[in-house]
């Protein structure tokens, strides 16, 4: 069967951010892909320099009037990220909820971009858009863990509060949650960074259950630009092919973003030469060269189940 995503994120002509970070992989794992950029940069906003034009809400419109006109608009996934302009992000969560009544199976997966370290890189106007409107459309949701205390308004201290905030986000909407980096120490030491995702099953009987599972991901001492949109391209990609099981899924979602991490840290140290820093032209993400590692990816991070209910032990 044709499986068949909508994304609408940003494109660069150099590199792998949005769209581009999106699609191959994507691509590579089967799935066809249907792209709108919203906004077209030359490359990505960490370089020295960058030119590029932004798409509007209009343009947008226009845009997707033409796959309705022609009847090509059935969809089984969307996907999002980035996006900088209220108007925008409500026509985007028109397009969403018109194909999800088209189509009442589709699965919406969404990036809330707002910020991280604690401070937002998107105006604050779109954080009331994205709790009211985007994230109750949502079924996967992937927020890093100052997105997550900006949705739900608690912070995060402990794995307790994580599995709260989880349990919040649940509430709002999405099945599938997903906290793509957390500042919460890790149980090997300061050297990995620790990811935490929980998912509601629902069980044949009506009821439903949570799995929820830690990872502990190695850190890697360098800053890559488009990571984020990998993940939640490759966690769309792999809960399609584990619908019910979230360790697995996150296990190769991870692995997958260690393989091309790794293979683009150890490129770009060689082409800086020694004791110099890699400029963002040699951080690009080696996404063609780990091809082999998108298809099958050797799993390096196992995920621990933070709790189970006594019917889904093994």
């Amino acid at each position: 069967m044709e499986c068949r995503v909508l994304s609408i994120q940003s494109h660069v002509v150099r590199g792998y951010v949005g769209n581009k970070s999106a699609t191959f992989p994507l691509q590579v794992l089967g799935f066809e892909v249907d792209s709108i950029n919203s906004v077209q940069f030359s490359n990505h906003t960490g370089y020295a320099h960058w030119k590029g034009q932004v798409l509007t809400a209009e343009e947008l419109n226009v845009l997707y009037d033409g796959i309705k006109l022609n009847k090509v608009n059935q969809y089984n996934y969307i996907l999002t990220g980035y996006s900088r302009d209220t108007s925008f992000l409500e026509v985007v969560v028109d397009i969403i909820q018109e194909l999800k009544k088209a189509n009442p199976s589709l699965v919406y997966v969404c990036d809330p971009v707002m910020g991280d370290q604690g401070a937002m890189y998107v105006p604050e106007n779109l954080l009331p858009v994205y709790k009211n409107k985007v994230v109750p459309l949502s079924d996967i949701l992937t927020p890093n863990q100052f997105e997550a205390e900006l949705l739900t308004g608690r912070k995060i201290n402990t794995e307790d509060d994580a599995v709260q905030v989880m349990d919040l986000l649940h509430e709002m909407g999405p099945d599938t949650v997903v906290l793509t980096s957390t500042d919460l120490p890790s149980r090997q030491g300061d050297q990995f960074l620790v990811a935490l995702g929980s998912q509601k099953i629902k069980k044949p009987d009506g009821t439903s259950t949570n799995q929820r599972i830690c990872l502990d991901i190695p850190k890697v001492d360098a800053v890559f630009v488009g990571t984020g949109d990998l993940f939640a391209a490759m966690l769309l990609a792999w809960t399609h092919h584990h619908p019910n099981d979230l360790k697995t899924a996150c296990e190769k979602t991870v692995s997958v973003m260690h393989h091309v991490i790794k293979r683009t840290i150890t490129y770009a140290v060689e082409m800086a030469g020694p004791g110099k820093k890699p400029s963002p032209a040699q951080l690009e993400l080696r996404m063609v060269q780990s091809k082999a590692d998108i298809e099958n990816p050797a799993i390096v991070v196992e995920a621990n189940v933070l709790d189970k209910s006594p019917d889904q032990k093994q």
